[in-house]
């Protein structure tokens, strides 16, 4: 007793020794929580200990900083509350998704807020709103009534300390990096985490991005590349010069990327009293099909779109990231929308979710489309009970794509209908598909629900592949799901090998033949364009000639490298891709007539939806909508400047999308 006295006083009325052991527990409630379990959370600290000592002193460099102040408790809680929030984010985002947060999610935080209520019920964000401004009162409190040390702070001997443990994390993580304790590349972010501790995986995807330049990095290098003589004697790709495909009969080129999709008669633990997707199946029979390696599970969508148009792997790219969200904002990439231009040919997107989701309205300027087609432009949405909407709408929006060109096409639609959150209680109460075994009662509803909407996209499928077998133009309509869905226990209901695995099937209206393999999803398109003839691209080639190449991969990433922060040396020092003038939708909105009747004022026009809205001096006005062809405005307006209204399509986030003329 008297030896636990002597070390009680000797170390634990030091403050550093205090700030240690707070940042002990401080990892743990962070692992407990991102694991959910404690018992999980001592695991990794028994049998990772090297690692779990390195988050702690990560943690540790930030609440030293609390030796700067006399209020030394206040601020010790201050600066955790810091690890305290980006563990509970953390671990609200696992109950959601497969994927972890990362800090890329911090610059996507408008694009989360805005599909919070698809998440959580009114209840749970009441319940978060009034336990955050408790916790605000609560610090106020806290410091007012916390008590100041007795003397003064010795600042000389306080930055000393700090810096010594700062100084002495860093170095302990960098050997622990060197011998390999610490993973400096993520190949599975899920697992990177689950090795490496919350917080230093969370700061690697902060300070590990873009794709870092290749050792050899040269222009001979690049040139080298290319060994057959595709890109001509310079080996330099010029867009159009290099493109020699002869195809007599372009077809139309339909992507369908199809939300969280996938064969759920692979579920192990999981049974349906039928197929849920019986058409897809059949599909799959008939046509060139195979399995489909995605590099997300859970999450991700945007990724698998920038792998499928581009050819690049986003593993190239820091853990966690979205290029979408990074370099994509201000740079043009080579993408098959601009590759398909030299041939004759105009790109649409369509997705039946927000347009300035992920920034899509405009990163697609910046990989070559012309037309975006978003659910701002759409018309008699139908929603699934968790607010999503449903695919059966996108139909409508690939035929006008199609009719709005007389030309060959390509179309790339992302489907949102597959989306989570899944609930645990009952949402469908006639199901059409129902779950006969599962592990648990919130597992049945989750899986059944999940069912019943992928049901639902398989109806979807066949209604489309119907209507375009009938069409007068040859297309090829290439399908498959972006990534598993982010199901409760997903990773224990496949095999590790199916985890990043989806199904893609190649439909045609005009007889090609029956031809599978398993790709990656940065190979699909080089694939499908070999399958009609098509070399268009630099990275088609590549793809096209070179894939059984040893240097195949580590090619293809300096290739990327070049690409997007490189010399563009392989386009012979510039970057040849232009950003495109964008059209928001395919349908022209416009205003014919403006009524007054009495004071109100009404807007007659064409092919207006609900997020239409009057737009008049640099403002958007009351405006209630009455149908596609018809405004009503709730405000005020002087009777001269009636005749300046415009109609502008505004998002969820009030961001204006386009504006009529």
């Amino acid at each position: 007793m008297e030896k636990l006295k002597t070390f009680c006083n000797k170390y634990l009325k030091n403050h550093v020794t205090l700030l240690f052991l707070f940042a002990i527990a401080l990892n743990l409630i962070i692992e407990t929580l991102a694991r959910h379990s404690l018992i999980a959370s001592l695991g990794f600290m028994l049998q990772s200990p090297l690692v779990f000592l390195c988050n702690v002193l990560i943690i540790l460099s930030l609440i030293s900083l609390s030796l700067l102040f006399r209020k030394r408790v206040f601020f010790t809680c201050v600066f955790s509350l810091v690890w305290l929030a980006l563990g509970i984010v953390n671990g609200v985002i696992l109950l959601n998704r497969l994927t972890p947060f990362t800090i890329y999610d911090l610059s996507s935080l408008e694009d989360g807020l805005s599909i919070v209520t698809n998440y959580f019920s009114t209840k749970v964000i009441i319940i978060a709103v009034v336990i955050a401004v408790a916790l605000v009162v609560s610090f106020i409190l806290l410091y007012t009534k916390t008590s100041k040390l007795t003397e003064k702070v010795n600042y000389k001997r306080a930055i000393a300390t700090i810096l010594i443990i700062i100084v002495g994390t860093f170095g302990i993580v960098q050997a622990g990096m060197r011998v390999g304790i610490l993973d400096t590349f993520f190949g599975n972010l899920p697992y990177g985490y689950r090795d490496n501790g919350v917080p230093y995986s969370f700061l690697v995807t902060w300070v590990s991005t873009g794709i870092s330049k290749p050792d050899d990095y040269s222009e001979e290098t690049i040139e080298k590349i290319f060994k057959g003589g595709e890109l001509g004697e310079d080996n330099i790709y010029t867009p159009g010069e290099d493109d020699d495909t002869d195809v007599a009969a372009k077809p139309n080129i339909l992507f369908l990327q199809l939300e969280s999709f996938m064969d759920p008669l692979m579920l192990e633990n999981v049974q349906f009293d039928k197929d849920p997707i019986p058409h897809y199946r059949q599909l799959m029979k008939e046509y060139s099909s195979g399995r489909l390696t995605v590099p997300a599970v859970g999450a991700g969508t945007a990724n698998i779109e920038f792998e499928v148009m581009t050819g690049i792997s986003v593993k190239f790219f820091g853990p966690g990231e979205y290029p979408y969200k990074s370099i994509l904002k201000d740079v043009t990439v080579e993408s098959t929308p601009y590759d398909l231009k030299t041939l004759g040919y105009t790109a649409h997107a369509i997705h039946n979710h927000r347009g300035a989701f992920y920034g899509r309205n405009k990163v697609f300027a910046n990989m070559g489309f012309d037309t975006f087609t978003s659910i701002e432009y759409m018309n008699n949405v139908m929603k699934t009970p968790k607010n999503w909407a449903k695919d059966g709408i996108l139909i409508e929006q690939i035929l006008d794509a199609l009719n709005s060109t007389e030309g060959s096409d390509y179309i790339y639609t992302i489907s949102v209908q597959g989306h989570g959150k899944y609930p645990s209680e009952m949402l469908i109460d006639s199901p059409a598909v129902t779950v006969t075994q599962s592990v648990s009662e919130e597992q049945k509803w989750a899986y059944e629900y999940y069912a019943n909407q992928i049901y639902e996209m398989d109806l979807f499928v066949k209604e489309l592949t119907e209507t375009l077998q009938n069409y007068d133009e040859d297309i090829i309509l290439v399908m498959y799901g972006d990534h598993l869905p982010a199901l409760d226990n997903i990773e224990e209901n496949v095999t590790a090998d199916e985890l990043y695995k989806t199904r893609y099937v190649i439909w045609d209206n005009f007889g090609m033949k029956k031809r599978d393999r398993d790709l990656t999803t940065y190979e699909l398109t080089a694939e499908v364009l070999k399958r009609l003839d098509i070399s268009a691209g630099m990275m088609t080639k590549y793809h096209q000639n070179y894939e059984n190449d040893t240097y195949y991969r580590t090619n293809l990433r300096a290739l990327s490298y070049d690409m997007l922060y490189g010399k563009h040396y392989i386009y012979g020092g510039r970057n040849p891709y232009k950003a495109t003038d964008l059209k928001m939708g395919v349908r022209e909105i416009k205003i014919n007539e403006i009524v007054q009747i009495g004071e109100d004022y009404y807007i007659k026009g064409e092919n207006f939806t609900e997020y239409s809205k009057v737009y008049l001096d640099g403002e958007v006005l009351d405006t209630v909508y009455l149908g596609p062809t018809i405004l009503a405005l709730k405000e005020n307006v002087d009777p001269e400047d009636a005749a300046k209204m415009k109609v502008s399509q505004v998002e969820k986030n009030k961001e204006i999308l386009s504006t009529t003329e």
